[in-house]
């Protein structure tokens, strides 16, 4: 693992990806989609907000729709308890 990303994730960072739908400029009835992904803080959402804002300032295509997704990439261990307990002699 990269150490920015770790750095990041033990400062409350997470994993954001945004699906981003917006509006072709050549042909505006038509939607193109543009997947999106950064370390970020939820739930103010900084880096993506920037981002957001660049787009509307400097690219044509008008935004539709966004769909997020975050995760945790550091958490707890998970255990689970064997159902069967087998031994080979």
């Amino acid at each position: 693992m990269e150490r920015r990303a770790l750095n990041l994730q033990l400062n409350d960072y997470r994993l954001v990806t945004a699906e981003i739908l917006y509006h072709m400029p050549d042909h505006p009835g038509l939607l193109q989609s543009y997947l999106w992904q950064d370390y970020d803080l939820a739930p103010r959402l900084p880096v993506l907000h920037k981002f957001l804002d660049f787009w509307s300032r400097n690219l044509d295509g008008k935004l539709h729709s966004i769909k997020l997704a975050k995760t945790e990439i550091i958490s707890p261990g998970e255990w689970r308890h064997a159902g069967a307990l087998l031994s080979l002699h």
